[in-house]
């Protein structure tokens, strides 16, 4: 099987550009706001590595918002929205139970988005100011209230930075300042707050001029030099819909097993590979509840669904090190016929590989279980997906290269990766796939026959295996581990 990967600085920018997406901002949000953070770090006398260490953790800063997105799907409603005018302080007052209740959901933000670096190999600076991002210098902060200089001073330069940009753009440069002054002494260091007031226009100017130079940064020389897997990124994306987990990877698996078996050369077989993880990254764009809709989706809310491939090509525009594979990935449900978003391309016009991604894609969808519906059965997927093609939807003959080479992939049991599967006994593996796929204790005890206080203390062993405390960060880890 192919091994998709990507340079550390382009998985960066990728996982800045989700996250984004997910908070409901510009997708250059990060990138300015990184830069932002990296000026006042070195205003404030910072030397280069702790000015990249700012710029990388502004970066990653929202890696962690796609696992809290069902929790503030369901305390909000619309996940994308709120936090984005959350951000932009234009939500209405937030009743006191009601934050209390952001609490949580902030802790799996900041260890998922810890997690993510430490598997990237971030160094322990970007990885600290990661897990504590929501602190503030008087201890009103999240998750932890920690305070003063157990704070890093990283947490600080990107906070300052990411208000600055977000209220900049949202209410004018003058209210921007005048909110940072009245926060002098209170979120962030008073010292902080002088430099930024004092530079906000040269600086803002400066972003407004020229788009951020991210070949500029030595984000690379921070880590510890290896490629980052696109199973990370696929796999940061799902968490946002917990039925999802793992079809990204699924996808990919048969994409370049179908390409393989149509004699497609190797270079084909991987960039179908890597597209597959990459095809659905524009679902974070849209909020929870639309994924959760029950039933026929309205006009509107397709042009919205029509939006998650345009977002794929949006990242090719971007991410120069990912270029090649977001394009591709953004024909993920294209159609034969033309019938298929955002293009509508059809016939000739439509490649071998652009083909063969949107099979899988269908046919994978089609076995797995939905909201809204329960999964269809092989046979019947296998069917399905077979009279769309005597449709015109779909290439015949490419459609039975992918039920012949999935089914011949049903015989092969899958294995887990040997560091994890031997950590967790077989019970607590059962339990892991049951709460990633976003079951209650209850629930999962009922699907596994078990108590719910048997589950619960099953759940409490996982979390000590796999030294995390939430749910999304157990998920992050197993799927990284193959367990999912």
């Amino acid at each position: 099987m192919p091994s998709s990967t990507a340079g550390l600085t382009d998985a960066i920018l990728a996982l800045a550009f989700i996250g984004d997406l997910s908070m409901g901002r510009s997708t250059d949000h990060s990138r300015r706001a990184a830069c932002l953070a990296g000026w006042l770090a070195r205003e404030c006398g910072a030397d280069l590595a702790a000015q990249n260490h700012a710029r990388a953790t502004a970066l990653l800063r929202w890696s962690g918002c796609t696992a809290n997105a069902s929790g503030f799907a369901e305390l909000l409603g619309d996940d994308v929205a709120a936090r984005e005018a959350m951000m932009a302080q234009t939500l209405p007052p937030l009743s006191t139970q009601t934050q209390s209740l952001i609490v949580p959901l902030a802790l799996i933000h900041c260890e998922v988005s810890g997690d993510v670096a430490a598997t990237m190999g971030m160094p322990a600076r970007v990885v600290e100011s990661l897990r504590n991002v929501f602190e503030r210098l008087d201890g009103k902060g999240m998750p932890g209230g920690r305070v003063g200089d157990s704070i890093p001073e990283t947490v600080f330069f990107v906070n300052v930075a990411s208000d600055l940009e977000i209220l900049a753009h949202a209410h004018g440069r003058d209210n921007a300042r005048t909110f940072l002054r009245s926060q002098s002494g209170t979120k962030y260091p008073a010292q902080l707050v002088e430099v930024a007031v004092r530079q906000a226009d040269h600086w803002l100017d400066a972003l407004e001029t020229d788009a951020p130079d991210t070949h500029t940064w030595q984000l690379a020389e921070h880590g510890n030099g290896a490629d980052v897997p696109l199973s990370l990124l696929a796999d940061v994306t799902e968490l946002k819909l917990p039925w999802l987990a793992g079809f990204s990877r699924r996808t990919a698996d048969l994409a370049s097993r179908t390409a393989l078996s149509l004699s497609l050369d190797v270079d084909t077989q991987a960039q179908l590979h890597a597209a597959a993880l990459l095809h659905g990254i524009g679902r974070a764009a849209l909020p929870n509840r639309l994924w959760e809709t029950d039933g026929k989706l309205s006009a509107d809310q397709w042009e919205k669904v029509r939006l998650v491939p345009y977002w794929s090509a949006r990242a090719a525009k971007q991410i120069n090190g990912l270029r090649q594979t977001a394009e591709l990935a953004s024909y993920a449900y294209e159609r034969l016929d033309g019938s298929g978003y955002f293009r509508g391309v059809a016939g000739a016009a439509l490649t071998t590989p652009q083909r063969i991604l949107a099979a899988v894609v269908a046919f994978e969808a089609m076995l797995a279980e939905r909201p809204w519906r329960h999964a269809h059965s092989f046979d019947e997927a296998a069917g399905l997906i077979a009279r769309e093609a005597d449709a015109g939807k779909f290439d015949p003959e490419i459609v039975a290269a992918v039920v012949a080479t999935a089914q011949g992939q049903t015989l092969r049991p899958r294995t887990a990766a040997s560091g994890t599967g031997s950590l967790l006994s077989p019970r607590e593996v059962d339990v892991l796939r049951q709460i990633s796929a976003g079951l209650s204790n209850k629930e999962a005890a009922r699907a596994l026959a078990l108590s719910p206080s048997t589950v619960r203390t099953h759940v409490e062993s996982i979390f000590r295996k796999l030294d995390c405390s939430t749910r999304a960060a157990a998920t992050l880890k197993a799927l990284t581990a193959g367990l999912l």
